[in-house]
């Protein structure tokens, strides 16, 4: 028996069933690659989720969280603050595109942070009703789950959920929604549903990370921030997945223009240690009154050191300039293999900088989805050595999330094992239909 075997037996007699995982137990890691207790090599397209932005183990964050580490390892905040959250929260302050003055706070995971959100924004507004999208997903907690627009691992069985909480149509036009009727679909749940002055805010990914890797149209965001003005909604913008400079920029709805109210932010943020953020317009994030937010770890010393040394490495380190020439490279070799003979299979191949993705379809004509296709594909790259994720809400969707500072060699060895996935996955599918 491996030791990967011996792991699953114990984890299978120890772990809760619903917590699902993959069967690569690790050993170590470092950048873009990481070894399992049996030697196994990977090259990790995953990064945790798109929280390894800065890769495994970066010495410079590595480095300031040791530092801390010697000092004190915790607190609480409301206890005995201390200076790393703060200049934390000036730096997050600067760089939020609000185009105001903003404030921030500290919480442990990216559901947490969504939460207080909306507890701000219901709390400034004076308003209950919170609208999100279809394919949106904002977390575990119930009310996360209320907000995300996927039944499918996420929803289903757990209800019921928190009330006042409405789903739109999000815009896509690969499926066919197009913003027309996206904008449409929000005019109707005005109409039938919740009168829009009885709605705090709006909260949408400007890239969808478990719904598809889809990319809100400029359009629909300018669209949106004219609904919000219109009506006193403020609008939320969900960076937990997209934001610390995966899409070329520091936050995703930057490419648009659109100034949110509110960002949430997670994941990438601190480099592999639980911390996420709110940060938003001061007026906004100061209606909440003392003692109303926070949390017994919120804004974790040894997370707030590592958050702090990430946004200096992604300066130093020119990493927005690094997501675009990875999200180059890779769309461009997935865009040349969807070309050729034979690899119809792939229906679209979409991304913003380095959130990247590919689509798989049964035929490109009906576009019917073919998640039979997308698991084999991540199975047949597990098996060369390449951990891939899937996502989608019709489970189709292969994401790309290599780590920011992946070597390039590496990354086209990824991509090169992903070429040879997609060949054989199509080929032992066809096989097995013969």
């Amino acid at each position: 028996m491996t030791a990967s075997m011996e792991l699953k037996t114990r984890q299978n007699s120890a772990v809760a069933t619903g917590v699902g995982t993959r069967n690569i137990f690790v050993e170590k890691a470092q950048n873009a690659e990481l070894w399992d207790v049996d030697g196994n090599r990977f090259i990790d397209f995953a990064a945790g989720i798109a929280v390894n932005n800065t890769g495994h183990r970066h010495p410079v964050v590595m480095q300031a969280v040791t530092d801390q580490a010697l000092k004190f390892t915790h607190t609480c905040f409301h206890v005995a603050p201390y200076e790393g959250y703060v200049r934390l929260a000036e730096h997050l302050n600067a760089i939020a595109p609000t185009g105001v003055e903003n404030r921030t706070m500290l919480v442990t995971t990216g559901a947490e942070a969504v939460e207080n959100a909306v507890k701000i924004a219901r709390a400034f507004t004076g308003r209950s009703g919170i609208v999100a999208f279809s394919g949106a997903f904002h977390g575990r907690t119930m009310l996360g789950m209320a907000l995300t627009g996927k039944v499918v691992p996420y929803k289903k069985n757990f209800g019921p959920f928190p009330p006042e909480i409405y789903h739109a149509p999000f815009p896509n036009a690969y499926v066919g929604i197009s913003v027309e009727e996206a904008l449409s679909g929000l005019e109707r749940l005005f109409a039938a549903d919740v009168d829009p002055e009885r709605v705090a805010a709006f909260i949408i990914e400007p890239v969808q990370g478990e719904g598809g890797f889809n990319i809100a149209p400029t359009e629909f965001l300018v669209k949106l921030r004219e609904l919000a003005d219109r009506h006193g909604i403020l609008l939320i913008a969900d960076e937990v997945q997209a934001g610390m400079a995966r899409t070329g920029k520091m936050f995703g709805i930057e490419h648009s223009g659109v100034k949110p109210d509110l960002v949430t932010l997670a994941k990438g943020l601190a480099g592999g240690f639980p911390l996420s953020a709110v940060t938003g317009r001061a007026d906004v994030m100061n209606a909440a009154h003392p003692g109303g937010l926070g949390g017994t770890y919120a804004g974790n010393p040894l997370a707030v050191a590592a958050a702090n040394a990430v946004l200096d490495v992604i300066n130093n380190e020119a990493l927005r300039e690094r997501a675009v020439e990875i999200g180059r490279r890779a769309m461009t070799r997935l865009r040349s293999v969807a070309e050729r003979q034979g690899m119809e299979r792939i229906g679209d191949v979409r991304g913003l900088g380095a959130m990247i993705a590919f689509e798989l379809v049964d035929d490109r004509e009906t576009k019917a989805a073919s998640p039979s296709l997308t698991s084999r594909i991540v199975a047949e790259a597990e098996r060369r050595g390449l951990i891939l994720l899937s996502c989608g809400t019709r489970q189709n969707v292969i994401r790309l999330l290599p780590p920011l500072t992946i070597e390039y060699e590496i990354l086209e060895e990824g991509l090169d094992i992903i070429e040879e996935s997609i060949e054989a996955a199509i080929a032992s599918e066809a096989a097995s239909v013969a």
